[in-house]
């Protein structure tokens, strides 16, 4: 099923959408009640879709967990070498809740990049925690998945000059790039897990001003799913509604060195989960 938060005369609300044009009110608040409850009331009152404003699944999710250089066709287009994974780990970091932005909303462009890129990601949310969760039974703690784009800054400028030859400013310039408001775009609504049969075969794409800049498919990750939430519980307890943005496929800006400008729309895509649809202000 999908679940959906909305807002709705002024209200922030969440249910089940049906036939994909209505939309029930299960209660205030945004979905996280509905985590992994397969049982949402479709007798609830409901309004068209027309009637009410889509917004992220969860708006304050406790963490926002994501991994880096999980496609190698990314990691080749950036100029990094082919990636053995037997002699690596999940590159995990974490965004802040305030970088949550839902469908259509607009994301501002900051004043500390012009090197601003896209990122259309798969994203776990969870319905169950856990600590070191075996990988056999990690796709058991997924409540459901929903469309993602990792907006990135490429370059970082404060406005002073910065001792460049330091290895920290650039791991941390990349860092900070990641962490800016509106930057963890998320939406439209959550699938089901259950609607889901293999995370690990979903095509996937965006589009900036309906030219396709990334398409690929979830399968050409690196670390799956399953391995990344079993991976991320080894390091720390994980809650219901932690969120997981799985990697990326190349296609990103900086491959090209063609970065987003003002009035530009990011279309998001995965199959059967929806469109996300960001403009750049």
């Amino acid at each position: 099923m999908k679940l959906a938060t909305y807002r709705k005369d002024g209200q922030v609300r969440h249910g089940r959408i049906i036939d994909d044009t209505h939309v029930t009110d299960l209660g205030a608040g945004d979905v996280t009640p509905l985590l992994g409850r397969p049982d949402a009331d479709t007798d609830a009152p409901r309004y068209p879709l027309e009637d009410v404003t889509l917004l992220a699944p969860l708006l304050r999710p406790g963490k926002i967990l994501a991994v880096a250089a999980n496609y190698q066709d990314h990691v080749t287009e950036t100029g990094g070498e082919r990636i053995d994974k037997s002699r690596i780990s999940p590159r995990l970091f974490l965004k802040p809740p305030t970088a949550i932005s839902g469908p259509g909303e607009d994301i501002a462009l900051p004043s500390v990049s012009d090197r601003i890129d896209w990122e259309v990601e798969l994203v776990v949310v969870l319905g169950r925690g856990g600590k070191d969760i075996p990988v056999e039974e990690a796709l058991a703690h997924v409540a459901g998945y929903t469309v993602g784009n990792d907006v990135s800054a490429r370059a970082m400028d404060y406005g002073y000059e910065r001792d460049t030859d330091d290895s920290a400013v650039g791991f941390f310039d990349w860092l900070n790039g990641k962490w800016l408001d509106g930057f963890a775009a998320l939406g439209p609504w959550l699938l089901t897990a259950d609607e889901v049969s293999d995370p690990q075969d979903l095509e996937i794409s965006l589009e900036v001003n309906g030219e396709v800049m990334q398409h690929g498919s979830t399968g050409d990750m690196i670390f799956t799913v399953a391995e990344q939430i079993a991976f991320a519980s080894r390091i720390m307890t994980l809650e219901p509604g932690d969120l997981i943005y799985t990697g990326t496929p190349s296609g990103v800006g900086l491959a090209s060195n063609r970065f987003l400008k003002a009035g530009d729309r990011m279309t998001a895509r995965l199959a059967g989960l929806g469109d996300l649809v960001n403009t750049v202000r």
